[in-house]
């Protein structure tokens, strides 16, 4: 029997092991996730679909779903949490609140995608890049350090990187290997923070600003379908790759129900509308055809010990820095 007939064998029998479980699956979960929300509705109304178990979901943006979690603590809520931040991930790993788990897909995972503990699963993943209004720019392709030049001046916005976690996870990984300089040109620029990723991405397509740094991919695509007036693209300075980390929790009140729903995260029905919500998907076997896929994205290497220690703190500093 040779190699591929072994691994399918495995992956199938990995797959019937769930579906087992699923089969006797009742009750409810509670998930945690941030958007897009068409995505979170359309993931609880297919694992409903599949098991009978009733999804009760929050959405939010990462810093409201980690401030509801704090202030849950004394009566856990929730069963399954999904951030947009992979470094806020691992901050709720050091805390020790999350279930280690052994995923039976795992081995179809985009490697890097599941810690080392089996406590975070990169279901799917974002990144940032520049979005601009191609009413006002026809054509941009200029990299992080050039958008602080006198030709863009008072003409560049960017997501608060502390409700936008994948805008904090880039600025993390940006200033690990940069430092500030850039961050800080942009500020004296003229760069503006309107708010978190929605209200951000409305004032470059409203035309408040021409450009929007660090702009969230999945944003940038869907609204382009939708036929706003909008060009995107990864400056080759290179963006972070920012797995969104499903976790389940020790305090939850259902774990079975929330095991099977991490499961589900990487189903094939799943992944493929992670791919349709203009997300990077989990899994190395699924490519997207509405976006570039991992190897197309000019990329900086993450050092995730390393960013999680300054995330906060340069997304604090970044905000002061625009006042």
């Amino acid at each position: 029997m040779n190699k591929l007939v072994k691994t399918a064998i495995a992956a199938l029998f990995a797959v019937t092991l769930q579906c087992q479980a699923q089969d006797k699956l009742s009750g409810e979960l509670t998930v945690y996730m941030p958007s897009p929300a068409k995505l979170a509705d359309k993931l609880a109304s297919e694992f409903k679909n599949d098991t009978g178990v009733d999804v009760k979901v929050f959405q939010g943006t990462t810093g409201e779903i980690l401030a509801r979690l704090e202030a849950e603590k004394s009566n856990p809520v929730a069963d399954v949490v999904i951030l947009a931040s992979w470094s806020d991930g691992l901050l709720l790993k050091e805390q020790g609140v999350l279930e280690s788990y052994d995923l039976p897909l795992k081995d179809k995972v985009v490697d890097g995608f599941i810690d080392k503990d089996h406590e975070l699963f990169g279901s799917s993943a974002s990144a940032v890049g520049v979005i601009y209004n191609k009413t006002i720019i026809d054509n941009l392709n200029a990299d992080w350090n050039e958008l602080a030049s006198d030709k863009y001046k008072d003409q560049t916005a960017m997501p608060d990187p502390e409700k936008s976690g994948a805008c904090k996870d880039f600025l993390a990984g940006f200033v690990a290997q940069n430092g500030m300089d850039t961050l800080e040109k942009l500020a004296k620029n003229g760069m503006v923070i309107p708010g978190a990723n929605k209200a951000a991405l409305e004032a470059v397509t409203t035309g408040e600003v021409a450009i929007l740094v660090a702009g969230v991919d999945y944003n940038a695509y869907s609204s382009m379908k939708k036929g706003e007036p909008l060009g995107f693209y990864y400056p080759q300075g290179g963006t972070i790759i920012n797995p969104r980390p499903a976790m389940i929790l020790k305090s939850a009140p259902d774990k079975k129900n929330a095991k099977a729903f991490v499961n589900f995260l990487f189903s094939d029905k799943a992944q493929n509308l992670v791919k349709d919500a203009f997300l990077i998907p989990g899994r190395k076997d699924i490519k997207s055809d509405k976006r570039s896929n991992l190897e197309d994205i000019p990329t900086i290497k993450a050092d995730w010990e390393k960013m999680t220690k300054i995330a906060s703190k340069t997304a604090a500093d970044v905000n002061k820095l625009c006042k």
